[in-house]
């Protein structure tokens, strides 16, 4: 293995293998504030800054607070390892969640990309500048929808086939103007998370 580019808050590792990176998973265990990528035999390790999770957060509750006003039935997986050998894919996202797939996976705590389908939505905060591209990696993983949020825009791509596809709609949230959401969040941003919580959900209301 090569580490060849290293930051801070990151390290990029090439000449990794399938089974090291297995192994490293094992020894890091599910107790870390690191996110980890694998794609062919280059690894990447990033340790997420506040302002990262603070955006992951919001962004991620605000998801949930939408579910709930539609009545959606959801189950988000938070940062779970998704990997497929066959592959050679592997990433774990700021957060997943699974709706038209939900009934499928409904009380699961093991998965298997093999058998079981990918969450319908995975959120990537700052994806940009992470070392590593994670698009490839979702496509290879099936992630139907990507929401990727950078210096207070988010984006929405879509699978189209074997690459993804920015679009102007959710397709989860097919009604509502999604990329509206950054700036619900920065306008209560000082005003504490049940307010912004509050705000998020009349903004549901009011578009439907």
């Amino acid at each position: 293995m090569t580490p060849t580019k290293q930051r801070a808050d990151r390290v990029l590792i090439h000449n990794f293998s399938w089974q090291q990176f297995e192994n490293l998973l094992l020894d890091l265990g599910d107790s870390r504030s690191s996110r980890i990528a694998y794609d062919t035999g280059t690894l990447e390790i990033m340790t997420p800054l506040p302002e990262h999770e603070y955006f992951k957060q919001s962004i991620s509750i605000a998801i949930e607070d939408i579910a709930e006003v539609l009545e959606y039935d959801y189950e988000s997986y938070g940062s779970t390892t998704w990997r497929r050998e066959v592959k050679q894919a592997g990433l774990e996202p700021d957060n997943c969640f699974y709706f038209q797939n939900e009934a499928l996976i409904r009380g699961k705590v093991q998965f298997d990309l093999n058998r079981d389908p990918p969450p319908d939505l995975a959120l990537e905060i700052d994806l940009t500048s992470k070392s590593l591209n994670r698009f490839p990696i979702y496509a290879r993983l099936g992630v139907p929808e990507l929401w990727c949020y950078e210096d207070g825009t988010l984006k929405i791509y879509c699978l189209q086939e074997e690459s993804y596809l920015e679009v102007e709609q959710s397709g989860v949230f097919p009604t509502l103007n999604i990329r509206a959401l950054p700036q619900i969040i920065q306008s209560y941003r000082l005003q504490g998370r049940r307010a912004l919580r509050r705000a998020v959900r009349a903004w549901v209301r009011e578009q439907v």
